[in-house]
């Protein structure tokens, strides 16, 4: 009986049901209801208990339950109708009610009267449920009992609410409450209401709790407002009740103002409510948003809840417990149990809500798109942001597009990123298909910082979550690198090597999947083989772990198979992978030397597979040149990246070097013999030796043998044992030489120094008059040794431009004379040299892939254009540009381009440099020169010392960088800052020309990140400044002599030249550093800042602690101080570009916006150097930048057109055809169309970025915008009508393009501003269309024209001009009604005129137009 009591406590209906169905299944006996009649209560003479057995209920004593003979309903409606039907009613109620006061002072009987009765019906008796309920409960039913009952039970109660719980877990206050829960019928519910909230006011806090949460279940909804409010007044008094009155609240109907208002008193309690109440709080904070709310509502929430002051705590704890129990998560207690439920329990009311309430989702994300500063955001966006994407498919665009804005603005960073994986780890690794398919759609963008992000979610995927996530993450990023897409490639794979060094035991478990790589070589770049072979060398020879034999296998039968491929594609790619494998090999071994004292270099079975190895490459190339080469490149990378074990090093030094001695250098007293075209010569020698003493590079005759060879001719069998030898490696060789003697030495080249100043057997190069009476085979071989010369050279200079000795330095910079003299020969011999193929100098797969459609074979055509060609551009012409410095230009098929000319240095040189090509796009034909070498440029004057042959001073000579040689270092240094830090989408691809082509010649630069780039040339500034400031001071002094004439007579055009593209280059580096896109990133912003630290400091000492602004500003000051002395407009379209960037990272950028436009008119005023004074002096991609930087930046847009289309056009209109604008000089008749077209499209895009008007606006707002707008469509008109002047095909297209869109921007944002001014400005209104009308008739004549001359270029823009001027015509025409003017709108045909207005025809066009007439206007 105890057992079933404490089961009746909650009504437990299951073990009812059975206790019933046990009891009608077994006849009672006679025993059974003897027992039970003795434990009945005696009768007395009280009302209560006779009306009881009456009704069908016996009252039991002691732990027997009360037994109910007839059904429940019987027996209320039974006591109903006696107690409604007695003579004394109502009074037997009160003496029925005293009755039951009397029988419940016995603890015992009170129990049994609120425990469930027991059933005595026969089974087939039985019609209800087997449930019963109690005899109070069954008492409230009754409705004239209900009040006195309830009032009964209220007095009773207080006597038990501070007595324990009962021995049979019995609790009698919640006994009495379960008792009112769910009546059919509440008489007075007010009343009831106020004894309930009356108990709960003086009640334990332990009951408190329960008393609260029945509420819902006791009230009817009448009552739900009142409770509400007492509810929110007790949640202010007491914190401790939070969670059980938001319970109830959320259960109730409440006025949305009253929840409003409690939920803001929990927004204000968030930071210091307990992790266990947080998650019924927010569920509530979430259940009451509303659509209108719900913004504000979230954001306030985002904004308070501090997640990590919650999580943190918990989370340290479990990763304690992991270490303490070696890796099995476990918690000491149930306190932190209950805080990492609490926790889940948190997110999962969050994701419940995001889910089910798209109101709640939305704004969650608005919340945080709409977040101002970049220091706001917490990690609990990031994880928002990823379980919304999770939760709703629908809003996955949406979120990754506020992902990708976040990205770009910094806003998200690695840093917040590790953060959230690391505080929501146990949220997120649920995540983990919704991460990697985010982290797959992020990786498909063009923006680095977007793809570094998506990389990083694989990143920490892979770090934070389980076994088949890891799995997942390897598997998601393989599908990348096999997807052919470049970016995802690279990013894919650098992602993979960072794995392999972040959990390589976790790596090797899935190596399979990056094994699967290997199938796709043949589409990779030479890079990302390097990548891939290195991720699975490190997996497969890493000796901490064992086990990888397989992966071993597997890599060696690839390499061998790929080298002994006979194609040579798959040769290379077999080279590549087997020096990154060697490299790995031999460096694990120096790597655990360090690790390990007893154990100091390779064993000796790695050092034999090492050696064994790069013996196989060695054997398998060295038939092939180009093979040999390759290998030996990437020897020299490995080499310069990495590390190697001590004895492998030794052992490759001492190969290394013996074979070159044997192979390239032989003693200069031995001037070979043969029959060789050319004498042979040691020549470009630094040091004077004896003729015994000295070495020298074995070249022409090297060369010879190996024309000799390609011939045809077979060597005999007593040759066959001699190895031929090709100068084509000579620079790879010396290049792994120099290298691998730096690394056994620290950097120290004594050991092969003389090779810097021995001389070279070749010939006379200087072609001087026998270059015309050459065969074509001569010129061929004679180019091709000047090529292999100049790569010599090139790799001399890379190896000892680190010297520091002014010894070495002397001699460092006359070798970059003699690079510079060869580039002129080979100049005048290219041009005389049709389709000839220079000898290679980069072998990667790029360039053996490009190279066929990339020859700098000369054609017959070139020789014919000489100078004038198009396009080609000499060495030394300060006037190149690159195609990322270029503006598109539009309607460029209609007007021929106009080249810089090339002015007096043309006209001096042009008898002796008549032939000659460009060098500068050959990057695959020149060996490329290090970063290192730019060192160089830090060097001013230098002794040379001249030593005796017994090594005492002899002379001493000084040596310092010359313009020529300055102009060559910033030449490649400008590509290397172009190629490498200008983003993708800033350089144009020539079409049909594969991406790879760009990288040609950079193969070791892109070994390098753009950080370390960056970093290089940032260190560089100091003396490029010098450079700079030189340059200026040369062309100040210069302007001062000559009195601001440049082309004096007297004047070195040639060094002018010269010092103009040093000019040029510099700020063309300067720009494209500023430009590049890293330094948005926050650990690149110390980078920036040393770079404008340095610039500041040109201009005065700087003052310690200046921020980033200060420094910015006085960086600008000392940039712009140049443009006195700009001497080309390629390099004043540098100069403004270089402010731009500069200005971009300001944030006070009105003053210097000003600045800028103040530069960019004087730029355009200034007459420029043109030479032959052929046309122009300007470009017209480069003066359309240029006019378009100014109309941009200045203060009044309108204002610069009608000066220039209303002043400086007449000017050119009234002077002679040669002549120019005299405001202006840069506009002249061959620009105008330049100008033109600037000027139609920068009105049109100002007067569509021009708000339109409303009715609710202020009077002077629409006066305001009235006058903007007759501004505007005056500049209009004056533009329109020059068409009667300049009538060229280009400059009527202009017009028929940008005239529709005026008309379109005329119609979308003046129309509106004129229906609500016509009343007030009838006479501005009028007078403004009255004007716009004359310029659409000349538009309708324009459209005549182009149809009369049938120019398909020109009429491809008629239907779209002539259905936006008819649309123009409906819209005034309701302008006026609206207005009440009908009558001023009337209809006509348009006569067919020519561009001058007159008469064509006497038919009409039949075209309509509007007529908006002052005399017709004034009558209404």
């Amino acid at each position: 009986m105890i057992s079933q009591r404490r089961l009746s406590k909650s009504e437990n209906k299951e073990s009812l049901t059975e206790d019933a169905s046990n009891a009608r299944k077994q006849p009672l006996s006679r025993k059974t209801k003897k027992s039970r009649v003795q434990n009945e209560v005696e009768e007395n003479d009280s009302v209560f208990l006779k009306l009881l057995k009456t009704s069908g209920i016996i009252l039991k004593t002691k732990e027997s339950q009360n037994q109910l003979v007839v059904d429940q309903i019987v027996f209320q409606k039974k006591l109903f109708q006696i107690l409604r039907k007695h003579p004394s009613y109502p009074k037997i109620i009160e003496e029925f009610i005293s009755g039951l006061e009397s029988y419940i002072e016995d603890q015992d009987n009170f129990r049994n009267c609120l425990l469930s009765c027991e059933r005595l019906q026969d089974e087939e008796a039985s019609m209800g449920t087997s449930y019963s309920k109690s005899l109070i409960k069954l008492l409230l039913g009754i409705d004239i009992l209900q009040p006195a009952v309830i009032k009964t039970l209220f007095e009773k109660l207080p006597e038990f609410l501070f007595q324990s719980v009962n021995s049979d877990g019995i609790s009698v206050p919640r006994l009495i409450i379960s008792q009112l829960k769910w009546l059919d019928r509440i008489v007075d519910g007010r009343d009831l209401t106020t004894k309930v909230m009356q108990l709960i006011s003086v009640a334990p806090e332990n009951l408190q709790h329960d008393f609260i949460t029945s509420l819902p279940e006791i009230l009817g909804d009448a009552q739900h407002a009142d409770v509400g409010k007492e509810l929110s007044d007790l949640l202010k008094e007491n914190t401790s009740l939070t969670v059980p009155i938001l319970d109830v609240l959320s259960s109730l109907r409440l006025d949305p103002k009253l929840l409003s208002k409690v939920r803001q008193l929990m927004m204000d309690k968030l930071s210091s409510v307990k992790l266990d109440d947080l998650p019924v709080i927010i569920k509530f904070i979430l259940h009451s948003v509303t659509a209108t709310d719900a913004l504000e509502v979230i954001s306030e929430l985002r904004e308070k809840l501090d997640l990590q002051h919650f999580i943190l705590p918990v989370w340290l704890h479990a990763s304690q417990s992991k270490l303490k129990n070696k890796g099995q998560i476990s918690f000491s207690g149930n306190q932190e149990n209950s805080g990492q439920d609490s926790v889940f329990l948190l997110f999962d009311v969050i994701k419940s809500a995001v889910r089910y309430e798209k109101t709640i989702s939305e704004a969650w994300v608005k919340a945080i798109e709409h977040i101002p500063s970049v220091s706001e955001h917490k990690t609990f966006d990031l994880a928002m942001l990823i379980i919304v994407y999770s939760t709703n498919a629908q809003t996955k665009k949406y979120i990754e597009r506020v992902l990708r804005n976040k990205i770009r603005s910094g806003c998200f960073e690695e840093e917040l990123l590790h953060s959230a994986f690391y505080i929501h780890y146990f949220v997120l690794k649920d995540l983990c298909p919704s991460i990697l398919s985010l982290a797959q759609n992020l990786l498909h963008s063009l923006d680095q910082s977007i793809i570094l992000f998506g990389s990083l979610l694989y990143k920490y995927a892979f770090k934070f979550f389980d076994t088949y996530c890891q799995q997942e993450a390897i598997g998601a990023l393989v599908t990348h690198v096999c997807s052919g897409n470049e970016a995802e490639v690279d990013t894919a794979l650098d992602v993979l090597l960072e794995l392999v060094v972040l959990n390589l035991s976790a790596m090797r478990l899935n190596a399979v999947f990056v094994k699967g790589i290997l199938d796709y070589l043949d589409k990779m770049s030479p890079q990302q083989i390097r990548k891939l072979f290195s991720i699975l060398s490190t997996l497969a020879f890493s000796k901490q772990h064992e086990g990888s034999s397989h992966i071993q296998d597997d890599m060696h039968l690839v390499v061998r198979k790929q080298l002994s491929s006979t194609i040579f594609k798959y040769k290379l790619i077999g080279i590549i992978g087997a020096v990154t494998m060697a490299g790995i090999m031999a460096a694990d071994g120096s790597r655990s030397s360090s690790l390990t004292q007893g154990k100091t270099d390779l064993s000796n079975e790695q050092y034999t597979q090492v050696t064994s190895l790069l013996q196989l490459v060695h054997s398998c190339t060295e038939q092939s040149p180009q093979a040999s080469a390759l290998y030996y490149d990437e020897f020299a990378n490995l080499l310069q990246k990495r590390k190697l074990a001590p004895k492998v090093l030794e052992w490759v030094g001492q190969t290394i070097l013996n074979d070159f001695q044997d192979s390239f250098v032989v003693d200069l007293c031995a001037v070979p013999n043969g029959d060789y075209p050319f004498p042979v010569k040691a020549l470009y020698e630094l040091e004077e030796y004896s003729s015994c003493d000295g070495i020298a590079v074995n070249l022409l005759p090297l060369l010879f043998s190996q024309d000799f060879a390609k011939d045809g001719s077979r060597m005999t069998s007593q040759d066959s044992d001699h190895k031929l030898v090709s100068p084509l490696c000579l620079p790879p060789y010396f290049r792994l030489l120099r290298l691998c003697v730096a690394r056994q030495h620290n950097g120290n080249l004594e050991e092969i120094d003389g090779l810097l100043d021995c001389p070279i057997f070749l010939t006379d190069l200087e072609p001087g008059e026998r270059l015309e009476s050459m065969s074509v085979k001569e010129r061929s071989f004679m180019c091709s040794l000047i090529y292999l010369t100049l790569n010599w050279f090139r790799e001399v200079v890379n190896a000892f431009c680190g010297q520091t000795s002014p010894e070495m330095t002397g001699k460092v910079l006359t070798r970059l004379k003699h690079i510079v003299e060869l580039q002129r020969i080979l100049e005048k011999y290219l041009a005389v040299t049709p389709d000839y193929v220079p000898p290679l100098a980069t072998f990667d797969l790029e360039t053996v892939d490009v190279i066929p459609h990339t020859s700098t074979a000369v054609s017959a055509k070139i020789r014919k254009q000489g100078m004038t060609g198009r396009g080609r551009k000499r060495k030394r012409d300060g006037n190149k540009t690159f195609s990322h410095d270029t503006l598109s230009k539009e309607d460029g098929s209609e007007c021929d381009p106009i080249l810089h000319d090339r002015g007096q240095l043309e006209k001096e040189f042009k008898g002796k440099e008549e032939k000659t090509v460009a060098l500068q796009n050959n990057h695959a034909f020149f060996r490329e020169l290090d970063m290192e070498v730019f060192s160089v440029l830090h060097c001013g004057l230098v002794t040379k010392v001249i030593l005796d042959s017994e090594m005492h001073t002899e002379a001493t000579e000084v040596v310092q960088l010359q313009p020529p040689e300055l102009l060559f270092l910033l030449e490649d240094l400008s590509q290397k800052v172009e190629n490498m830090l200008t983003p993708p989408v800033g350089r144009r691809i020539p079409f049909l020309k594969s991406k790879g082509s760009q990288n040609i010649g950079f193969s070791h630069l892109h070994q390098r990140s753009e950080h370390e780039i960056a970093r290089c040339i940032v260190q560089l500034l100091t003396p490029m400044c010098n450079h700079l400031e030189n340059v200026h001071n040369y062309f100040q002094c210069l302007t001062a002599e000559n009195h601001g004439i440049v082309d004096e007579p007297g004047l070195q055009v040639e060094e002018y030249h010269l010092m103009s593209s040093c000019y040029q280059r510099i700020l063309q580096i300067f720009h494209g550093l500023f430009a590049w896109s890293g330094f948005l990133q926050p650990e690149n912003q110390n980078l920036l800042h040393l770079a404008f630290e340095i610039l500041t400091n040109r201009l005065n000492q700087r003052e310690p602690d200046q921020s980033l602004e200060e420094l910015l500003t006085q960086s600008f000051h000392y940039l712009q101080n140049f443009h006195h002395s700009i001497p080309s407009f390629q390099s004043a379209l540098y100069l403004l570009r270089l402010l731009m960037v500069i200005l971009e990272k300001s944030t006070a950028s009105d003053q210097k916006k000003e600045k800028i436009a103040s530069l960019a008119r004087q730029f355009l005023c200034r007459v420029w150097l043109s030479g032959e004074r052929e046309k122009s002096s300007t470009p017209n991609d480069q003066l359309q930048a240029l006019l378009g930087i100014y109309l941009e930046h200045t203060d009044s847009v309108l204002k610069a057109i009608e000066e220039i289309a209303g002043v400086c056009v007449p000017e050119l209109i009234n002077s002679s055809k040669d002549a120019s604008s005299s405001t202006f000089p840069t506009l002249t008749r061959h620009t105008f169309v330049i100008f033109f077209r600037v000027m139609m499209a920068e009105l049109e895009k100002t007067v569509r970025g021009l708000q339109a008007g409303t009715a609710a606006d202020s009077q002077k707002i629409h006066e305001e915008k009235l006058l903007y707008w007759n501004m505007a469509v005056r500049d209009f008109s004056i533009l329109i009508n020059l068409i009667k002047v300049f009538d060229s095909r280009p400059v009527l297209h202009v017009c028929l393009k940008y005239g529709r869109l005026f008309v379109e921007a005329f119609l979308k944002q003046c129309m509106p501003l004129l229906d609500f001014s016509f009343r007030k400005h009838r006479e501005d209104v009028l007078s403004l269309l009255e004007t716009f009308q004359l310029n659409t008739r000349l538009l309708q004549h324009l459209c005549g024209h182009s149809k009369i001359h049938q120019d398909m270029k020109l009429t491809e823009h008629v239907p779209l001009l002539k259905k936006t001027l008819e649309l123009l015509v409906c819209r005034v025409k309701a302008m006026l009604i609206l207005n009440n003017c009908r009558e001023a709108f009337w209809l006509g045909n348009l006569k067919n005129r020519d561009l001058q207005v007159d008469e064509e025809g006497e038919a009409s066009d039949g075209e309509k137009e509007q007529d908006s007439d002052d005399s017709d206007a004034e009558t209404d």
